[in-house]
């Protein structure tokens, strides 16, 4: 889940060293990354972090990111230029096809975003071993 890495709350362990080796290179590049947006906070931000992680992991600035941009996280995921060939979605939507040139079901179309229409990173609030 994207969001559990992100945040650095994935249960995932690795089948083998390799898959292991690769969660850590991840938490490591996610760890520098969150340093820098940490680096670029105003002072009262930088105020309210620094108590964040003794260990510079910044679990709640990655929190607080994810909160603020996981709408903007599916958009890139589902609706880029970039992915708009890609197989990502399975059959949904009361029918028998996938959500054919669309970002959403429900009607939505390219370009036109429904506030109301909840993107499935909102599983975030469902402990990941229900999922």
């Amino acid at each position: 889940d994207i969001g559990a890495i992100i945040r650095g709350k994935d249960l995932f362990i690795g089948y083998n060293e390799r898959d292991r080796k690769e969660k850590h290179k991840i938490q490591d590049n996610l760890k520098n990354i969150f340093a820098k947006i940490h680096d670029k906070l105003e002072k009262p931000a930088k105020e309210y972090y620094k108590d964040d992680d003794r260990e510079k992991n910044y679990y709640q600035l990655r929190e607080d990111w994810w909160d603020a941009n996981r709408s903007t996280v599916w958009k890139a995921i589902t609706c880029s230029e970039q992915l708009k060939g890609d197989k990502y979605f399975r059959k949904t939507c009361n029918g028998g096809s996938p959500t054919k040139g669309y970002c959403r079901c429900d009607g939505d179309q390219p370009n036109d975003h429904k506030a109301n229409i909840d993107p499935p990173t909102y599983f975030d609030y469902v402990p990941q071993f229900l999922r």
